[in-house]
């Protein structure tokens, strides 16, 4: 397991009213809003929360604005983990709070990202950063069947850009979706493909292009987030308002010429299941070779990140590793609450665009 040291910042420096700024700092861009509420409900003893916060790693596809809170916590702490862009607020409740609750409130700027294949050039990343992007994780090995069944589909793929073609390119056409996975799935990739059952969701279809990525020497990663507007295509792709459910994971690779490439084989199974409510949709279908083209170096930017991290022991010590951390998660007198069926837990997620 990967354990990381994280800084501590006070909740008053980092958590202080909104630094000032212009909605329209840059063509393209939007702003955004994001609300968490999370409560504890029955409470006894002494109650314990994680909320994920914006992405704090620099880019040109989204900016943090600034993050404040509200509620009856005792002990706000903001928590960084300097190698994987995570940012939290963990908070904390004494035993004589009976009803324990805190609202995070994010701004952020998002623009659509796209990578112009015609223009390569020279991208750079350092020796340390290849290696912890091209490492296993506990549920993304890079050996044994995983390596096998990614040099079957790279066989005769000459570049990055190439092997991570044909990675993308076999999702989409040998998984599938399925409702039935809680949550955004777990992202099992060795059960994944010794099952040979590769069906689930986002956190399982774009992990298992990430560790097929990976066992070929390819840095890639997952990016874990929640979707905060309507998409402008596809009806299936977007969610605005309560976004308690919305939450997904996309993935990226890194090739020398072009840098991070983005990519989502999850959404294009996605949108061959949920783009239209009765049916299942074919690979021929034009809103499918859409996305499946689109989702290949574009992300469309209706989507809030937080973070890349795996294999994640938040700090203070909680009780469970996560596989990701991309939902509010808890912890009570009884041990861990379940974020994804929570019964004496209750958060709401809310996103609006701010117009300028």
């Amino acid at each position: 397991m990967n354990r990381r040291i994280f800084l501590k910042s006070t909740a008053a420096a980092a958590l202080a009213p909104y630094v000032p700024y212009s909605i329209a700092q840059s063509a393209g861009w939007r702003t955004f809003e994001a609300v968490t509420r999370v409560e504890i409900l029955d409470s006894f003893g002494v109650a314990r929360a994680w909320v994920p916060l914006p992405l704090v790693t620099e880019n040109d596809w989204q900016k943090t604005l600034g993050n404040s809170w509200s509620g009856n916590a005792a002990r706000p702490d903001v928590l960084h983990d300097g190698k994987y862009g995570l940012a939290m607020l963990y908070v904390e409740w004494p035993e004589k709070e009976m009803n324990p609750v805190i609202e995070v409130t994010s701004r952020f700027m998002t623009r659509d990202r796209a990578v112009d294949f015609a223009a390569a050039g020279n991208a750079d990343l350092s020796a340390t950063e290849r290696q912890v992007l091209t490492a296993p994780t506990e549920l993304i090995p890079t050996d044994g069947i995983v390596r096998k069944t990614a040099l079957e589909i790279t066989r005769g793929a000459k570049s990055d850009l190439e092997k991570g073609r044909a990675i993308y390119e076999w999702i989409v056409d040998n998984t599938f979706r399925d409702p039935k996975t809680r949550g955004c799935g777990v992202g099992d990739v060795r059960t994944m493909l010794e099952s040979g059952n590769l069906g689930g969701k986002c956190a399982d279809l774009n992990a298992l292009f990430v560790g097929l990525a990976r066992s070929v020497g390819i840095p890639a990663r997952d990016v874990y987030g929640v979707r905060c507007a309507d998409s402008a295509t596809w009806k299936s792709l977007g969610k605005s308002g309560d976004v308690t459910k919305a939450q997904h994971c996309r993935a990226e690779f890194y090739d020398e010429r072009f840098g991070w490439i983005p990519v989502d084989p999850a959404d294009v199974r996605k949108v061959i299941l949920e783009e239209e409510n009765d049916k299942l949709l074919p690979l021929t279908d034009p809103r499918v070779q859409l996305a499946r083209k689109h989702l290949f170096g574009n992300w469309e930017m209706n989507w809030l990140a937080f973070n890349t991290a795996n294999d994640t022991q938040l700090a203070p010590a909680m009780r469970k590793p996560l596989g990701h951390f991309m939902y509010p998660y808890a912890e009570g007198s009884k041990g861990p609450l379940d974020y994804y069926s929570p019964e004496n837990f209750q958060y709401r997620m809310s996103a609006r665009e701010i117009k300028a």
